[in-house]
C-alpha cells in the first residue's frame, strides 16, 4: 500500500496543477475572448486587422510553441524574464484560448439576422440593450457546442505545461516509470476521462436548459 499511497499522492497532486491551469485560463480566456471578438467586428479597421492578424497568428501556431515564447521571449527580447514556468504557461493558455473563443464568440454574434437588431432599434431600444436584452440569449444557446468542445479541449491541452518542467499529473506519472511501474502512467487517463466526462454532462445539462428557447 505504500507505493500506491505515494502514487496517489503525487497524481492529485499533478492533478491540482492541471485544475489551476485550466481554472485560471477559463477565467481570464472567456472575458478576454470577448474583447479580442468585438475588436474583429470593429468598424475602425486598423484596430479590426490588428486583431484579425493577431487571431490568425495563435491559431495558426501551435500551443506548445506558445509556452516556448512565453516563457523565454520576455528574457531574451526585453531582459524581463519570467520567473515562473507556470505563470509562463498561463500566459501562453489565455492568450491561446482567447483567441480560439472569440471566433466562437464572432461566429454567434454574426449568425444573428440583422433584422432582430432593427426591429429593437425601432422599438426604441438602443444597440448595447438589443445586444444585451435580445441577441446575448441567442448567442449563448448557439455557442454553448462549440465552448463546450474547447473547454473539454482545453483540461486535455494543460498536459502541455509538461514541456517546459511544470509537474502536471502526466510529469508526475512518468517519474514512476524509472522505477518500473507503468500503472501511474495509464491512471492518468482516469483523471482526464472523469474531468471531460463531468464537463460533458454539464454541457448536455446546460443545452437542455437551453432548449426552451428556439431563437
Amino acid at each position: 500500500m505504500g507505493i500506491f499511497n505515494e502514487v496517489l499522492t503525487s497524481l492529485l497532486d499533478g492533478f491540482r496543477l492541471n485544475c489551476v491551469i485550466f481554472i485560471v485560463t477559463l477565467l481570464l480566456a472567456i472575458p478576454l475572448g470577448l474583447i479580442v471578438a468585438f475588436g474583429s467586428m470593429s468598424a475602425f479597421a486598423p484596430l479590426k486587422w490588428l486583431t484579425k492578424t493577431f487571431v490568425w497568428i495563435i491559431r495558426g501556431t501551435p500551443l506548445m510553441l506558445q509556452i516556448f515564447v512565453a516563457l523565454y521571449a520576455p528574457g531574451l527580447l526585453f531582459d524581463a524574464p519570467i520567473k515562473s514556468r507556470l505563470t509562463a504557461v498561463l500566459i501562453a493558455f489565455v492568450i491561446n484560448y482567447a483567441a480560439y473563443f472569440s471566433e466562437i464568440y464572432r461566429g454567434g454574434i454574426e449568425s444573428i439576422p440583422k433584422g432582430q437588431y432593427e426591429a429593437g432599434q425601432v422599438l426604441g431600444l438602443t444597440k448595447v440593450q438589443v445586444f444585451f436584452k435580445v441577441v446575448l440569449f441567442q448567442v449563448i444557446k448557439r455557442i454553448v457546442p462549440a465552448m463546450g468542445n474547447e473547454i473539454i479541449t482545453l483540461v486535455k491541452d494543460t498536459s502541455l505545461a509538461r514541456i517546459v518542467g511544470v509537474m502536471e499529473i502526466i510529469m508526475c506519472a512518468e517519474r514512476f516509470t524509472k522505477q518500473g511501474l507503468i500503472w501511474p502512467l495509464f491512471s492518468t487517463g482516469l483523471f482526464f476521462l472523469a474531468f471531460c466526462g463531468a464537463l460533458t454532462l454539464l454541457f448536455g445539462f446546460i443545452e437542455k436548459k437551453l432548449n426552451y428557447y428556439r431563437g
